[in-house]
């Protein structure tokens, strides 16, 4: 064995040895020259003389916990010339320099000009200038280099040698004041400064909570998630973990390689010869219809002679274990004919590929006469990155056959009746045949509200040939490829406004990448068309839906459901209508706010509108706008190369499924003798505390405690035709459903009730007389939205939720790093039924959003990333897409649920609470943007700039034009994006 020993010398020689020596070691990013039997055995850092300074760099997508995009490790020793050789007694040069990066090349590399700019040369802004020239010798990302980000990589070099030199610059300043002169104006001290994350902080403010404990006030009261305790301790089972029957067989699917082509062969021949594996099976062993589809029926559950894109599924094949199957999934041949890709929305406008059965458009007003009234008229393009839902159970299903074709399917879903559906359909069975079950999903966001069903048919084929258990589990890369993502969209409008920022007219056209298949595209746009006026009340306005048929995966429901790309578009015009007029955002935008009695653009009267309390609450929370906002800019003036910003974002969002039918909810619930009750409802627990919910209605309106309610899994044999867990609405229509059942029950029990009188007598007696005199102690429970009309109606939702935040941020103007210094948010959540579960849905709706909007970028193999496969995605895992971490959250964080709102429309007054803090996350994304106006405010550059979302730190840093940046890029640089 040979081992390795490293030395970084204590002199230039023999620390550039050293470093050729790891040089050759190194050779790409995780590979070694290293033989397998040898090791590195050791590592030698000296410390440190006087007047040498050493100094690491590292900025990545996310501070905490990633891979650099480009890091470096820097090294200056200085010295002290004598007068006899500089005739100045005071200079100091550059004795010995080692500078080296990595994340701009092959390999790390050591920058040999640099040094050599470096040595021999006073420690000074001329010294710097010419290293900085340098230096683009040795770093030259080029446009088509593997990784992108030229501009930004190339900027981040020359950022971090800045760094270094003012580091230095400050360290001999405080080490030698009498003998070294700064060449440093006193506010650039800031490039040299970390961030400091103090421990977090957080308080919430809500309702006062109910005290009784018998079981007559359980609605309102601060209960934990019920599984939380298996949760945390890791028994909480979900699919992957149930026990399987005996004979299972697991599942793994071939997939298409290109993003569009013919399919010329299928070749399982090799895969099937393989000991252990039981079959391949493909199109033309479906028995039943080999389409699905929630609204269309345009997808294909495996293909038959078309791809339209990377990951659709060709066919499964099944063995004895998953390790075997995928092995054998991975030597089926399939030979393809390429077709021209479509991949980005840019792409599907030029080529004129768009659903055409779908045009939707809301008006109000007159345009004409808006835009006539203008004093100014402005037009822009909006982009808007899509966003993994990156739940942490991927999907997953087992399909269970029986006798006389009776079936349980077991899936990770939001939907338990659409696999009955679409399985049924596929097998061609009837649906009284197949029993879905879904004790509790991993997250699923809207994920798994459709896009779990393809995956569940596809696995469903094998068991019905075979008549043996089949189990699919996605593995993370897998899911991320094939499932979809929240809808990427483009906005162009057009918007009139007066000299004192009033909109009169405002016209927009929104484009989404629906995908392959039209999935929920339609009903996401529906969403997205009714929430482009924010909160804002426009006289004239006209919003038009485009789909962009695409060649990825079909993009699907994701927390909001096209409502967040609504809302921003709205932000994104009134923010840049204040920019051009040089006004106060918050001073432009609240005169637009909506107030009682208003009507929408699409025709619903605002009934109990609490925009403008949670609009001034969170302002009075936060210590006052004007006072925060002085603060920002004192802290501003003093420091060159860190800015803060603040911002205020209002949300408003509607409540209820736009297709009317969906608007329903069934629960079952059994009174036993012994006093306990089991609910069976037609939602599905994914995390968001909906069956802890469903216990306080039940527990309150029958008179027992929580403890005493049992919430079942939720299965189709139990409540039948559920519409899916979506929409925020589940609470709404599953809390009347059960409240429902438990008053038909209670009504039951009431004449054991009055005959008690005034005596003590607990529930369980009453149950068991009731059970003796033979009364029904089970019930179905059901309940309709009254009123609302669906998309096209004057009512398409129950009613609106409310809220606002106010975030400040810092950030490193050098670098694109920031941190979230403070959020306040004040949130409209009617009466709340779990005050503790709804502030966490805020809280966590919030994060969501802010990662959505400020670090969570999809690159997809698209003309914007030739270095990408065509059509494959290149973030499909942890390691290259970055969700915020806790590390991530505000340092300060306040809640306050808006009291004294009770909201009449749904169970005990409450309201939703799932999707409408998610926009709430765009303060941050304004809060950055206002950093960066800051920013190039000091660059000498003023006016509105565009900053697409996500505002990742490549968008920040580049935005934050200067003179390290002008030398490789344009200051109105964007850099390129999936889209």
């Amino acid at each position: 064995m040979i081992q390795y020993v490293v030395l970084l010398g204590v002199d230039a020689l023999s620390l550039w040895q050293a470093c050729q020596e790891l040089a050759v070691l190194l050779l790409l990013f995780r590979k070694t020259a290293m033989a397998p039997d040898e090791v590195l055995l050791s590592v030698h850092i000296p410390f440190t003389r006087v007047t040498e300074f050493t100094k690491e760099y590292k900025q990545s997508p996310r501070r905490d916990d990633d891979i650099a995009i480009v890091n470096a490790g820097m090294r200056v020793r200085l010295e002290r010339r004598t007068a006899s050789q500089s005739g100045d007694g005071n200079e100091w040069v550059v004795a010995e320099a080692g500078i080296a990066y990595g994340g701009v090349a092959a390999k790390s590399i050591m920058a040999d000009k640099t040094m050599a700019a470096l040595l021999g040369r006073p420690w000074n802004q001329v010294t710097l200038s010419g290293s900085l020239a340098a230096l683009k010798s040795d770093v030259a990302v080029g446009p088509n280099a593997p990784g992108g980000r030229s501009e930004y990589r190339n900027s981040l070099a020359a950022s971090f040698l800045f760094k270094f030199f003012v580091h230095v610059t400050l360290a001999m300043k405080a080490q030698h004041p009498d003998t070294f002169t700064p060449q440093l104006p006193d506010d650039y001290a800031s490039a040299a400064t970390q961030f400091q994350r103090p421990p977090v902080q957080g308080v919430q403010f809500h309702h006062p909570v109910p005290e009784a404990a018998d079981g007559s006030a359980e609605v309102g009261k601060d209960y934990r998630h019920m599984s939380a305790d298996l949760q945390v301790s890791g028994q909480a089972q979900y699919t992957d973990d149930i026990l399987l029957p005996p004979n299972t067989l697991h599942a793994a699917f071939v997939t298409s390689t290109r993003p569009h082509a013919r399919l010329l062969s299928i070749d399982a021949s090799a895969a099937v010869a393989m000991p252990g594996v039981v079959g391949y099976f493909g199109a033309d062993d479906v028995p039943g219809d080999n389409m699905i589809g929630p609204i269309m029926h345009d997808e294909e559950v495996f293909a038959t002679q078309e791809v339209t894109c990377v990951g659709q599924i060709i066919g499964v094949v099944v063995a004895e274990t998953e390790p075997l199957a995928r092995r054998a999934a991975k030597a089926v041949q399939v030979t393809y004919e390429d077709l021209p890709a479509v991949i980005s929305i840019e792409d599907a406008i030029a080529a004129g590929s768009f659903y055409q059965a779908y045009g939707n458009l809301l008006q109000t007003g007159d345009l004409h006469t808006g835009f006539a009234d203008a004093d100014h008229i402005l037009e822009g393009i909006i982009r808007l990155g899509g966003q993994e839902h990156f739940y942490l159970e991927p999907h997953g299903c087992i399909v269970v056959p029986a006798e006389n074709d009776e079936y349980t399917l077991i899936a990770s879903t939001q939907a338990p009746n659409k696999h009955q559906v679409y399985v049924a359909s596929t097998l061609g069975l009837p649906q009284h045949k197949l029993v879905c079950k879904t004790k509790r999903i991993g997250g699923g966001f809207g994920g798994k509200e459709t896009r779990s069903v393809f995956i569940h048919c596809a696995a469903a084929v094998p068991a019905y040939h075979l008549r043996r258990p089949v189990k699919a589990i996605l593995d993370r890369d897998e899911d991320m490829q094939m499932t979809g993502t929240r809808h990427p969209f483009l906005a162009k409008y057009k918007v009139g406004f007066t000299k004192v920022g009033k909109v009169t007219a405002l016209d927009v056209d929104l484009y989404s990448n629906a995908g392959n298949s039209w999935d929920l595209s339609s009903a996401v746009m529906d969403r997205a068309l009714m929430h482009a006026d924010g909160v804002y009340k426009f006289p004239n306005q006209c919003v038009k839906g485009h789909l962009c048929r695409t060649n990825i995966a079909s993009n699907t429901a994701f927390r909001g459901f096209g409502g967040p790309q609504g809302l921003m578009v709205a932000e994104l015009v009134m923010e840049r209508i204040a920019a051009h007029l040089g006004l106060d955002p918050i001073a432009q935008r609240r005169p637009h706010l909506y107030r009682e009695g208003e009507t929408t653009h699409f025709g619903m009267v605002m009934e109990g509108c609490q925009v403008v309390p949670c609009w001034e609450g969170v302002q009075q929370q936060a210590g006052g706008w004007q006072q925060r906002r002085a603060d920002v800019q004192q802290f501003n003036k003093q420091h060159r190369w860190r800015k803060r910003g603040l911002a205020l974002t209002p949300t408003k969002f509607g409540i209820a499924f736009t297709k009317l039918t969906y608007n329903q909810g069934g629960a079952l619930v059994h009174v036993y003798t012994d006093g306990t009750v089991l609910v069976t409802h037609g939602g599905v627990e994914m995390g968001q505390g909906l069956h802890t919910k469903m216990a306080q209605v039940a527990a309150q309106e029958l008179g027992v405690p929580v403890s005493a309610v049992f919430i079942a899994e939720t299965s189709t044999d139990k409540v039948p035709n559920a519409s899916p867990t979506a929409g925020s609405a589940s609470t709404d229509l599953y809390g009347m459903a059960v409240l429902d059942a438990c008053r038909q029950i209670k009504d039951r029990l009431q004449p054991y009730r009055s005959a008690a009188g005034g005596k003590e007598w607990g529930f369980a007696a009453m149950v068991n007389q009731a059970y003796i005199d033979r009364v029904d102690l089970s019930a179905h429970g059901f309940y309709a939205t009254p009123e609302i009309t669906g998309f096209g109606g004057s009512r398409p939702f129950n009613y609106f939720v409310f809220g606002a935040a106010i975030a400040e941020v810092e950030l490193d103007t050098l670098t694109g790093d920031w941190q979230l210094l403070r959020t306040d948010i004040v949130m409209d959540v009617g009466n709340p039924i779990n005050p503790a579960i709804d502030i966490g849905q805020i809280e966590g709706g919030f994060v969501q959003g802010m990662g959505w909007l400020c670090l969570e970028e999809m690159i997809w193999g698209d003309k914007a990333h030739p270095w990408v496969r065509s059509g494959h995605l290149f973030t499909k895992g942890p390691g290259t897409y970055k969700i915020p971490t806790a590390n991530d959250i505000p340092i300060d964080f306040r809640v306050t649920l808006l009291q004294n709102t009770p909201n009449p429309r749904a169970v005990h007054s409450s309201k939703a609470v799932g999707e409408p803090p998610f926009h709430l996350g765009a303060s941050v994304f304004f809060a950055l943007k206002d950093a960066v106006y800051a920013a190039r405010e000091a660059a000498g550059l003023k006016g509105w700039f565009d900053l697409d979302a996500p505002a990742t730190p490549e968008r920040l840093r580049m935005a934050c034009a200067d003179e390290i940046t002008q030398g490789y890029a344009a200051d109105n640089l964007q850099p390129l994006m999936s889209c």
